[in-house]
């Protein structure tokens, strides 16, 4: 008997904004009127800020007007320094994450809002009351990026100080979150709030919660990392994962590893979605994309990125070295001066060995080398390849969706929505509408579990 074909899977999209990391390019690559590059330079000619309230209004009404599930949006804790000088694009500073977003749910109407805020250095019980302030104001569009810091560096700016190892740090942001999740139980719909008394060991919460239940009863929760103990986190009590593999089949075995740790806590795997986060490069021909793409590489990684970039392997002052010549043939100090109280590189010296086979086989510089290494997985190629492309990850279980990480600020997704979402409509794996006004029912999520009263 033969099996019915399974549906086709509906694919889920995000928009990360690009902020100040090296991976934005603040200005579209040279390019001749007639090219796509062209045409996209000359409708945004004016480059947004990223402090600016109308560089994410921008991105943001660009991506509802592509449907898309949700507008992310990372947060630093403290400015990137390196050798004692800030990097040139965190010189103006990145504001707070819930703030924005709360501007945000005024001047849009059905995008989920996801903000990046960190478990080590806020408290359950006031974090829980600004996400529930926010599923409010947007009647129910909140999601929160759980994440943990992993360095000293960021912990001075805080008074507590200092940080924690891996194992407590997803030891505290699973009490964090579990705390945050009893706090919103607490106030069941139409009953009154109960007492809240926890106490275990990392936060002690004792009384009533301030916020009555939000629309979603919870907010969406999103979780970053692929490492053992954060997949089996993300399995435990994650919505979303936003994460990165490199191909389809790294991306399938990224997949199926995460989606096979559901039933161990009693959840099916509809009920987490994997989101890498990737880039696209669009041309009206495959040659065309491919020029552009490699021009953004080089824009993204310029010499002087491609130093410090090395230095963060090797720990050690590489400045004397040219960008343009080979790796160092020193080899890496995971205790030097540069390396201290930053997130350090599980094991350098295999980085650095990896690195140098590479360079030695392809014939690459130190630049050459970083572009080749660092590079997050992209779609490159015509609106229809990556169409097809994309639609193939979804439908090979690598990938339930993407969040897209554009490389211009504020217009780089204009395109995409533009010439790529239609496609995505036509091939039947894409929304024309939103049919829901939640975060939660755009991803097709089950509500969290109402609270039983207690006699």
């Amino acid at each position: 008997m033969s099996q019915e074909p399974r549906p086709r899977k509906q694919i889920h999209l995000a928009a990360h904004f690009p902020g100040v990391n090296n991976t934005t390019v603040w200005a579209a690559p040279p390019a001749s009127p007639t090219t796509t590059a062209g045409r996209d330079a000359a409708r945004h000619p004016a480059l947004g800020s990223q402090i600016d309230f109308s560089s994410f209004e921008h991105l943001a009404r660009t991506a509802e007007r592509g449907l898309f599930d949700f507008f992310f949006l990372a947060e630093g804790l403290r400015l990137r320094e390196h050798k004692g000088r800030i990097h040139d694009l965190d010189v103006l500073g990145r504001p707070e994450s819930l703030t924005v977003l709360n501007a945000l749910a005024a001047v849009t109407e059905r995008l989920g809002l996801a903000g990046t805020v960190s478990a080590t250095f806020n408290e359950p019980y006031e974090l829980a009351r600004r996400f529930a302030s926010l599923d409010h104001l947007s009647g129910g569009r909140a999601a929160w990026n759980v994440v943990t810091t992993s360095d000293a560096f960021t912990g001075e700016n805080f008074r507590r100080g200092g940080f924690l190892d891996r194992a407590d740090r997803y030891t505290r942001a699973a009490e964090f979150l579990a705390t945050a999740r009893e706090l919103w139980d607490s106030r069941p719909a139409g009953e009154p709030p109960r007492r809240v008394d926890h106490r275990g060991r990392h936060f002690t919460v004792r009384g009533e919660f301030g916020v009555a239940r939000s629309p979603q009863g919870h907010p969406v929760v999103i979780q970053a990392g692929d490492s053992p103990e954060g997949r089996e986190f993300a399995a435990s009590a994650a919505d979303v994962v936003f994460t990165r593999h490199g191909g389809l089949a790294a991306g399938r075995d990224f997949y199926a590893d995460v989606k096979r740790r559901l039933p161990a806590y009693g959840r099916r795997p509809a009920d987490l979605k994997i989101m890498p986060g990737v880039t696209f490069v669009l041309g009206d021909t495959l040659a065309e994309a491919q020029e552009q793409a490699a021009e953004i590489r080089r824009q993204q990684v310029s010499p002087q990125t491609a130093l410090v970039t090395l230095e963060q392997v090797w720990g050690v002052d590489l400045s004397s070295y040219d960008p343009d010549g080979p790796l160092p043939d020193i080899d890496p100090d995971p205790d030097g001066e540069l390396a201290r109280g930053r997130v350090r590189i599980a094991d350098p010296q295999a980085v650095a060995d990896k690195w140098r086979a590479l360079s030695r086989a392809k014939g690459l510089s130190i630049r050459e080398t970083v572009i080749e290494t660092t590079g997050r997985q992209s779609f490159i190629g015509t609106p229809e390849s990556v169409a097809r492309e994309m639609d193939d990850f979804v439908q090979g279980d690598a990938a339930d969706g993407f969040i897209l990480v554009p490389h211009l600020t504020p217009g780089g997704l204009d395109s995409f929505v533009a010439r790529v979402v239609p496609l995505l409509q036509e091939r039947g794996v894409y929304r024309t509408e939103y049919t829901g006004t939640t975060l939660r029912s755009h991803l097709g999520l089950p509500d969290p579990a109402r609270p039983v009263g207690k006699d």
